[in-house]
């Protein structure tokens, strides 16, 4: 499988991780030193407040917490409003992250949207401060261009998580850390089975630290360039559980636009999780001009600097139900980057006469020109492919 090309700079590095979940507490040693400042001060603000992932329970065994443990150790809420962290000064408990409430420079103008996402998610005032001193931490998960991912257990109770480590002067020298903050923001209010959980994050002189839920068996990405393909059955309880998490973010008017295996992990059930918010958006009055995302998963309208609305994750669906039963993406052209743009502009889509009747169907209805021609998520999850595979895709 080729590397990706990227249309824009890669936000966060993955929360990808390994399928051993053993914690090794030694395991540091001067890794980024995280071991000799974990005694020093540390800032935070948690988020959360709802029951245990699977994934942990499986992991930390008789340690794991109880529904109420997660609630009062993890789980602190965000009665503060997205707006209110957004003006508030650099402090315990608040990354201000460079943010001064005007526009992040992305054309979306849309830096305090996440404000509203959470709706009834939100929950009481309590809040707890955490430092890095709280937590043993582990082997590394997985690397990306601004960060790294630890396992990590809480002390106290033994909560199984993953620590999202990113070094302020990094995040500032690629002039990204507002995208950072409304990645925060955005993601801290989602709660779906199919949405990797940010339970909350604290800060230091030098780095930002996400608390982020763990999904043992890692990236979808490395088990699809394991398998080369996946077959049809296991595709379709894929694409149903995306369309599910995206109808759940498009009712909250998020788009995420970027959509790819590289963003998707699998917890311990090897259920789907969407991890990276990098480029969404809160967008429920305007349309958006940013170019933002992977090229191979752009749709007409960016390429062809068009405004874009949530429908550019549908031709993302279809791109990845694509790459899921062939093995790489629809329009990818090894000649050039232009090559796949003017691919991807023409529609030039040619399915392999080997993908079944109803998938190279769905795949169609999803791949159209026009973002308003595109299958509607719920469609999608009705669609006759999906049902033959998933009779009741709500419910996985």
């Amino acid at each position: 499988m080729l590397t990706r090309k990227l249309a824009m700079i890669d936000i966060i590095g993955s929360t990808g991780c390994q399928s051993n979940a053993h914690v090794d507490t030694s395991s540091l040693n001067s890794e980024d030193s995280l071991r000799q400042t974990s005694s020093s001060q540390r800032y935070c603000n948690t988020v959360d407040n709802s029951t245990v992932s699977t994934d942990a329970t499986r992991v930390a065994g008789s340690h794991s917490l109880s529904s109420g443990d997660a609630a009062n150790r993890l789980g602190s809420s965000t009665s503060r409003s997205a707006q209110q962290h957004a003006t508030a000064p650099n402090r315990p408990g608040n990354y201000a992250g460079g943010r001064d409430g005007s526009d992040d420079g992305d054309g979306d103008g849309d830096d305090n949207a996440s404000a509203s996402t959470g709706g009834n998610d939100r929950s009481n005032s309590s809040s707890r401060h955490w430092s890095l001193s709280d937590f043993d931490i582990g082997r590394i998960l997985g690397k990306g261009k601004f960060g790294r991912a630890y396992l990590a257990r809480e002390k106290n109770t033994g909560f199984i998580c993953a620590l999202k480590v990113m070094f302020k002067a990094e995040l500032q020298e690629s002039k990204i850390e507002k995208q950072l903050r409304r990645e925060v923001e955005i993601q801290t209010h989602l709660r779906h089975p199919h949405i990797l959980r940010l339970y909350g994050y604290f800060h230091d002189e030098k780095r930002v630290y996400l608390i982020l839920e763990y999904a043992s068996e890692g990236e979808m990405y490395k088990l699809l360039q394991k398998q080369k393909t996946f077959s049809e059955p296991v595709a379709a309880k894929y694409i149903a559980q995306m369309a599910s998490a995206l109808e759940y973010l498009h009712a909250k008017h998020v788009i995420h636009r970027d959509i790819k295996p590289e963003n998707l992990l699998l917890n311990a059930n090897g259920d789907l999780k969407i991890a990276d918010f990098g480029w969404s958006v809160h967008a429920p009055n305007s349309r958006r001009r940013t170019l933002c995302g992977t090229l191979d998963y752009l749709p007409p309208e960016m390429v062809e600097g068009r405004d874009h609305n949530a429908s550019v994750d549908l031709w993302s669906l279809g791109v990845l139900m694509y790459e899921f039963l062939v093995g790489v993406p629809p329009f990818e052209d090894i000649n050039s980057h232009k090559a796949t743009y003017r691919r991807i502009a023409k529609v030039d889509l040619h399915v392999p006469p080997y993908v079944s009747r109803h998938a190279s169907d769905l795949i169609t209805r999803l791949l159209q020109y026009d973002g308003a021609d595109r299958l509607p998520l719920d469609e999608v999850l009705k669609h006759p492919w999906i049902l033959k595979h998933i009779p009741n895709p709500r419910a996985i």
